[in-house]
Formats: C-alpha cells, sequence, structure tokens
C-alpha cells in the first residue's frame, strides 16, 4: 500500500490558540511534530511570529520553516478571524482583514508549502466553517472568507489529485476564545451545544494519517444541534 511520509513536520496556521493548539497538541500526542505560524509571540523553537493577513510574510515564513526544518508532511490552515455586523456598519479595514487572513493568508501558506508538500506526497487540511456552506446575516466577511476555503478547496483537491491529499474540515461551533470580545447577540448562549476543540483536532489528525491511496476529501465535524447544519 502506498503511504505518505510522515517523518517531516506538520505546519498549523492558528497553532497558538484555539482549534490551532488542539490540533498541535494532538500530532505531538501522535507523534507528528508540528510547526506553528501565528501572529501571537510563541517560546517554541517550532513557532514562528507572523501576520498571515500579509501574504507575503507568510509566504516567507513557510520559506523559513522549510529552511529551519527540512521539509513537510502536511499543511494545516487553521488561522481565522471575524468581523461580526451589518456590512454598512463594518470598517472597511476590519472587513478586508477577514478575508486576507481566512483566504488569502490560508493560499498564500499553502503556495509556499507546495514543493516540499509534492516531495512528501503529504496532505493539505483547510479549515473552513459550517458558515462557509450555510450564510447568516451580519456575518458577510466571515460567510465570504469561509465560502472562499470551499471552493479555493475543492478546486485545489482537483488540480493535486495524486500529487498531494487535500481534505476540506468544516467544523461547527466550538468552546474557544474565537468569541471573546463580541457583543452579546453575537456570541453563543451559555446553553449552546458547542464543540471541545480536542475532539475537532483528532479529526485532523485522522485526516493527515490518511494512506496516500485514500483520499479523505471533506469532513464536517459539528455537534449533535449545531444550529448552522444542515
Amino acid at each position: 500500500m502506498a503511504s505518505r511520509d510522515a517523518n517531516a513536520p506538520v505546519l498549523v496556521t492558528g497553532g497558538a490558540s484555539g482549534l490551532g493548539a488542539a490540533i498541535v497538541e494532538a500530532l505531538r500526542k501522535a507523534g507528528r511534530a508540528a510547526l506553528v505560524l501565528d501572529q501571537r509571540e510563541l517560546d517554541d523553537s517550532f513557532a514562528l511570529r507572523v501576520d498571515l493577513a500579509d501574504a507575503r510574510a507568510a509566504e516567507a515564513a513557510v520559506r523559513t520553516a522549510l529552511e529551519r526544518h527540512g521539509g513537510l508532511s502536511g499543511v494545516v490552515t487553521a488561522a481565522g478571524t471575524d468581523a461580526c455586523g451589518p456590512l454598512a456598519d463594518a470598517p472597511a479595514e476590519r472587513w478586508e482583514r477577514v478575508i486576507r487572513v481566512n483566504l488569502l493568508g490560508t493560499a498564500a501558506v499553502i503556495r509556499a508549502a507546495l514543493p516540499a508538500l509534492e516531495r512528501a506526497r503529504g496532505r493539505i487540511v483547510t479549515v473552513a466553517s459550517t458558515l462557509g456552506l450555510r450564510a447568516l446575516p451580519d456575518a458577510t466577511a466571515y460567510c465570504a472568507s469561509k465560502f472562499g476555503v470551499v471552493g479555493f478547496t475543492r478546486a485545489l483537491a482537483a488540480e493535486l489529485a495524486g500529487r498531494v491529499g487535500v481534505t476540506l474540515l468544516v467544523p461547527g461551533g466550538m468552546r474557544t476564545a474565537f468569541f471573546d470580545g463580541r457583543e452579546a447577540k453575537y456570541r453563543p448562549p451559555p446553553e449552546a451545544d458547542l464543540m471541545r476543540p480536542e475532539a475537532v483536532a483528532d479529526a485532523v489528525v485522522f485526516a493527515l494519517e490518511r494512506p496516500a491511496d485514500v483520499e479523505l476529501r471533506e469532513l464536517v465535524v459539528c455537534p449533535p444541534r449545531e444550529t448552522s447544519w444542515p
């Protein structure tokens, strides 16, 4: 059976907190090395600080990671941000930053990592959202970015078939700091049915560990009473 090279590290964007941090921990528990790209400073030799809203800086950070660690067996694009509110009220810079981080940052990191991933027959896991499949009001920036990630990933899977594995992850709501600092109407209520990010991270590791002759194209992982799915 064909196999992928699992010896090289997996690069995780947004790996300093939330789902990204849970993915890094799950990978390391599974015996995999994990590299982190995040705008936060981490006391970790396997981490690089970069603002993924700057696509050229994101590409340079990937190249630096490759120079330091020699290769990649996978990329997980878990970094994400949001800007809630009506379009007419959203400051343009804040609205556009969501697109730059969630969509353009995802594409930039993957673009820079592709040569290494092709050499390793590696795998990409992009992180979309149930709001990449269902639109809600006051979420134009987030929905636009995550709908974009869905389309980007489906096209990328067709483009890279047989060379690099591509999995689209569509998670529902999780108990992370992602909702902190929002107006109350944009935060889940205390009784909301939300997942532990560790449970979603386990699904990511499962996807990354599929052999080269198996493609896990799309994964929807959500709570039993997820309000934005189906």
